[in-house]
């Protein structure tokens, strides 16, 4: 297979399936790499990973590959030095492979204690050059869905009255279309319905800012600085400054509203002998 780049030295495009999406702790499965070389050549290659953990099933749902598949696949450290040499000298592409691929990829180096050098390495995220190229605005979903340029646009009027029209297209044509949430990892169902469009635009927010966000527990959890991930109810217990300085920072006033309601919760559990969690939430 050929390519028609302009290439000085080779480009690696490559893409990483994973047991999740958190680049600090999950692993790699299966890794794909096609190196584009200047003389025009195209050279793939792609390896199977036993990840050492079990693939959570919601993401073997995804991209396909289970337990069982990988059982008798290499680990990632004996194949690590393999895949580096194949690399060597390459820059580097993906789609969304600067947020998550190419970070992930350098992290089961360093844990393979193989040194991968990123000095002197171009990276090209496919996905912000098409998000560049196909802007995610509302004139470009009047012009996707009514078929129509957005006069005006900017302005509050014109602004309403074109999201009404986008939003009274979606439903009259395209009810009955399954559209998939890879955040939350659902299929939703687009229905002429409020509770409906409700569901597909929510999100896991427990104040609006999401500095608080639920998490699969229904817990409400910090979502950002050093307590990300923890539940805000054992952040307040064991780190009761925390509140004032939220209280006291540049914090929205719904953020530090929803803090202080966790908070009064907490005392009215201690009151009561309990230690209350958050409203149970669906996944």
């Amino acid at each position: 297979m050929n390519h028609n780049l302009k290439l000085k030295k080779p480009l690696a495009v490559f893409d990483l399936e994973t047991t999740g999406v958190n680049t600090a702790k999950d692993r790699i499965v299966e890794v794909c790499v096609a190196k584009a070389m200047p003389s025009g050549e195209l050279v793939v290659k792609t390896y199977r990973v036993n990840p050492g953990v079990p693939i959570p099933l919601e993401t073997s749902l995804i991209h396909g590959i289970y337990d069982e598949d990988v059982k008798d696949a290499p680990s990632f450290k004996s194949i690590a030095r393999t895949l580096a040499q194949f690399l060597e000298g390459c820059d580097l592409a993906g789609f969304n492979s600067n947020r998550f691929d190419i970070p992930l990829l350098v992290e089961e180096f360093l844990r393979a204690n193989v040194d991968f050098d990123m000095k002197n390495r171009r990276m090209v995220d496919v996905q912000r050059i098409y998000h560049l190229m196909e802007p995610r605005n509302l004139s470009a979903a009047y012009r996707h869905f009514c078929g129509k340029e957005l006069v005006g646009a900017h302005g509050a009027e014109a602004d309403t009255l074109a999201t009404f029209e986008v939003l009274d297209t979606i439903v009259q044509k395209h009810a009955g279309q399954t559209i998939r949430d890879e955040g939350r990892k659902r299929d939703f169902v687009i229905d002429n319905d409020v509770e409906t469009l409700d569901a597909i635009g929510r999100n896991n927010n427990v104040d609006l800012a999401g500095r608080m966000v639920f998490n699969d527990k229904g817990e409400e959890v910090i979502n950002f600085g050093k307590h990300a991930g923890k539940p805000v109810l054992d952040v307040l217990k064991n780190e009761p400054s925390f509140y004032d300085w939220v209280q006291k920072g540049e914090f929205s006033l719904d953020t530090k509203r929803r803090l202080t309601e966790i908070r009064l919760r907490m005392f009215t559990g201690a009151l009561n002998g309990t230690h209350s969690r958050g409203p149970s939430r669906e996944k």
